[in-house]
C-alpha cells in the first residue's frame, strides 16, 4: 500500500464530505489515532478523546502524552462516571457494545452542540463493520462504532479508514512514525470483563493486565504476539495464599498471532514466561488465585471473548 497516497486521498475525502463541523472520536488505540493524525491539519475537525474509565491502567496519560508528541490537538472528556452507571447490572456482551456505543455518541452529542458540529469523523475499520453483520453478513459482534451506534445517530458519519485491514491501519502508521499501539477494542475493558463491569474488577483487571504487558514486553524472545490480553472470568475458584484458604478470581490469557484481525491462531509462548506471568499475577493480586491460558484459534473463537 502507498501510505502517503492513501493519507492524501483521505484528507481529500474528508474535506470533500465535510459541509460545517465536525467531531470526531478518538478512542486512544490505533485505528482512531492514525485517523486523528490524518484529521489534525484539516480545520474545522474537534478531535475528542473520551475518558471511559474502561481504558488499561495508565493509558490516559499514554494517549496523552502520544497527541503531545505528534501535536495533535484535542480535547480531553472525563466521562467514567456515566459508562460505569450505565453498565451496572448489564451482563449481555451485546448489550454492553450498545450501551457503550450510545454513550459515546451522547458524550459526544453534548460536546458537539458547544462546538456546532453536525459530522463524526470515526476510525472504523473493515472488520469492525464486516463482524457487525455488514453486507448481508450475520452479526458476529456489534462493534461499539458500527453495530453499537443508536438508528437515529444525529450526525453525519466520515468513515476514511473503512476498507482498511489491521495490517494496513499499521503499515500507514508507521509512514507517520506512530508507535505501534497494542490492538485494544473501543469498548474497553468492558468486554474483558465477563459479567458485570464493576469498578473494584476493572480494577483487578487493569493490573493484570499490566502485569502480563510488562512481562512480554521486558522478556518475550523474537516478534511478540499479534495481541495479548488478560480476561476476568465470572467463575471463582478455591486456592491458597500461604496457609489460608481463598475463593478467588479466575483470570484467562488471550495470545494470538494474525495478520488482518480476520482470522488468526493461538500463540505458542514460552512455558516458563507463562510461568512466570501467572506466579507474578497471583502474588501482586491477591484476588486472583488462578490464571488460564486460551488455546483457541480464531475461527472457532473470536479474539475478543465478548
Amino acid at each position: 500500500m502507498d501510505a502517503e497516497k492513501f493519507v492524501a486521498e483521505s484528507r481529500e475525502m474528508i474535506i470533500s464530505n465535510l459541509h460545517g463541523k465536525g467531531i470526531l472520536a478518538c478512542s486512544g488505540g490505533q485505528d482512531s489515532t492514525l485517523l486523528s493524525m490524518i484529521a489534525a491539519p484539516i480545520k474545522n475537525i474537534e478531535i475528542v478523546f473520551v475518558d471511559t474509565g474502561l481504558l488499561r491502567l495508565n493509558e490516559v496519560e499514554r494517549v496523552k502524552s502520544l497527541f503531545e508528541k505528534f501535536r495533535i490537538p484535542y480535547k480531553l472528556i472525563d466521562a467514567k462516571k456515566i459508562f460505569l452507571e450505565n453498565l451496572k447490572g448489564v451482563t449481555d456482551p451485546e448489550t454492553k457494545r450498545k450501551i457503550i456505543g450510545k454513550t459515546f455518541i451522547d458524550v459526544f452529542h453534548q460536546e458537539a452542540v458547544s462546538y456546532g458540529a453536525t459530522y463524526l469523523l470515526q476510525g472504523t475499520i473493515a472488520p469492525d463493520w464486516i463482524e457487525s453483520g455488514g453486507q448481508s453478513r450475520d452479526t458476529i459482534k456489534s462493534h461499539h462504532n458500527v453495530g453499537g451506534l443508536p438508528e437515529n445517530l444525529g450526525f453525519k458519519l466520515i468513515e476514511p479508514l473503512r476498507d482498511l485491514y489491521k495490517d494496513e491501519v499499521r503499515e500507514i502508521s508507521r509512514y507517520f512514525g506512530l508507535p505501534e499501539v497494542m490492538p485494544f477494542p473501543g469498548p474497553g475493558l468492558a468486554i474483558r470483563i465477563i459479567g458485570e463491569v464493576t469498578e473494584y474488577r476493572l480494577d483487578i483487571l487493569k493490573r493484570a493486565t499490566d502485569i502480563l504487558e510488562t512481562s512480554i514486553n521486558e522478556k518475550y524472545a523474537g516478534e511478540k504476539p499479534w495481541q495479548y490480553f488478560c480476561v476476568l472470568l465470572s467463575v471463582k475458584s478455591t486456592g491458597v495464599h500461604g496457609d489460608q484458604r481463598t475463593y478467588g478470581e479466575t483470570v484467562a490469557i488471550r495470545m494470538i498471532d494474525t495478520l488482518d484481525g480476520m482470522t488468526g491462531t493461538f500463540s505458542r509462548p514460552d512455558w516458563e514466561l507463562l510461568s512466570d506471568i501467572s506466579v507474578r499475577i497471583t502474588d501482586e493480586i491477591p484476588e486472583i488465585n488462578r490464571v488460564v491460558y486460551d488455546i483457541t484459534d480464531k475461527p472457532p473463537a473470536t479474539i475478543e471473548w465478548e
